[in-house]
């Protein structure tokens, strides 16, 4: 009994934060059009975005995190299409992150993201709604200036 002292059980919970690189790496589109990058899909679950936000008529970097806010569900970045597209029961967001069709019942949720010595830092533990007036907030957006078309 007094060995179950000694060991307490702990929960590995893993960092929230992660640096994803220098703003560098995330160029916008040439023609002005919204660019996804999966980069940290499959490992944090969240998604770069270098372009407009029309929700706030901002233009910068803004990050989602990848879960579709009916179940849960990772959504697919279809590039060709310009949306994202949840494979469980078909919500789709514009590039922007607001849902135009299927069930989920709001737009996707940013996350924090800053810079710190030249790198973009995402703290995922930051979650920002659209539907509370969130995504005006300086922690969801890196400004940056919009390419000549």
């Amino acid at each position: 009994m007094l060995v179950k002292f000694l060991f307490p059980r702990v929960l590995y919970e893993p960092p929230t934060r992660f640096k994803a690189g220098p703003r560098s790496n995330y160029p916008p589109d040439p023609a002005g059009a919204i660019r996804v990058y999966e980069t940290y899909k499959a490992a944090e679950r969240v998604w770069i975005v270098h372009g407009d936000d029309p929700t706030t008529g901002k233009h910068g970097i803004y990050a989602f995190y990848a879960q579709c806010t009916h179940l849960g569900c990772t959504p697919r970045w279809l590039e060709n299409e310009a949306k994202f597209k949840c494979p469980c029961h078909g919500t789709g967001f514009y590039p922007y992150g607001v849902n135009f069709e299927g069930p989920a019942p709001r737009p996707l949720e940013k996350v924090g993201i800053t810079e710190a010595e030249g790198q973009i830092v995402i703290d995922k533990a930051k979650r920002f709604r659209w539907e509370r007036g969130q995504w005006s907030k300086t922690e969801c957006l890196i400004e940056t200036s919009r390419p000549i078309v």
